[in-house]
């Protein structure tokens, strides 16, 4: 891996990323207020992306609106427009699109999960380069399929792999997680904390990968993430 691309690595992850922004107490995950909050308190931002029925980039982490909001039903069936007028649950804000969060995050670290379930990932990696386009800040897009690191190859953003080793065997997990490294090449690994310390993940840190750690919730966590990982995405900041 180049200078360059260590460089930027670095940078990325120079501070603590705040999972969904810094939420709680009135304070909705995944909302404006909550990527100004982490940003007024020095920390990154990681975010999930959708895709709405017409082509944009939605900041949400669940498939349907159900848990978090009063509404019901499936996020890709509702335009950017109606989406937008759909308050979060216990929060007079509604969900924003990825153009709307960058310009309240403004340069801080950031990582953007994309949900992208299946290998029909090119709508959703379209939206997402469009909207960071004018975007001018340390940025990596990431997912558990291999397909979205693939498709911004060569798109001059930092690319990661989100990587769990829970519920599946030894042989076949690690058959799994071969294939999506051959198939991602990413610049990085978001790696489930409890599958730490890794094999995978120390191989990746070896040869200059950076690997973060998701979520990061206890005192404990954050000690074994200081040995095994180059930065934490954390829920609820250990003291």
């Amino acid at each position: 891996m180049g200078t360059l691309k260590q460089a930027e690595l670095k940078a990325l992850g120079a501070r603590p990323f705040a999972h969904r922004g810094l939420h709680g107490g009135g304070i909705a995950e995944n909302s404006l207020a909550a990527f100004r909050a982490a940003v007024a308190a020095g920390f990154g931002v990681e975010l999930d992306v959708q895709l709405s029925r017409d082509g944009e980039a939605i900041v949400f982490h669940d498939d349907e609106l159900d848990r978090l909001t009063e509404a019901t039903g499936a996020v890709a069936e509702r335009s950017a427009a109606e989406l937008g007028r759909i308050r979060l649950r216990g929060s007079d804000e509604a969900i924003p699109t990825l153009t709307d969060a960058l310009g309240v995050i403004a340069g801080a670290p950031l990582l953007i999960e994309l949900k992208a379930p299946d290998r029909h990932v090119r709508p959703l990696c379209g939206a997402v380069a469009r909207a960071l386009a004018p975007y001018i800040g340390e940025v990596g897009v990431m997912s558990f399929n291999p397909e979205v690191a693939r498709r911004f190859r060569g798109a001059g953003r930092l690319r990661g792999l989100i990587v769990s080793e829970q519920g599946k065997g030894k042989w076949r997990g690690r058959i799994e997680r071969n294939l999506a490294l051959w198939r991602a090449r990413p610049d990085f690994l978001a790696y489930d904390i409890r599958d730490l310390p890794s094999d995978t993940a120390a191989l990746a840190r070896f040869g200059g990968k950076a690997v973060y750690t998701w979520t990061v919730r206890t005192t404990e966590e954050r000690a074994r993430a200081a040995e095994h990982a180059d930065q934490i995405i954390f829920e609820a900041m250990p003291a």
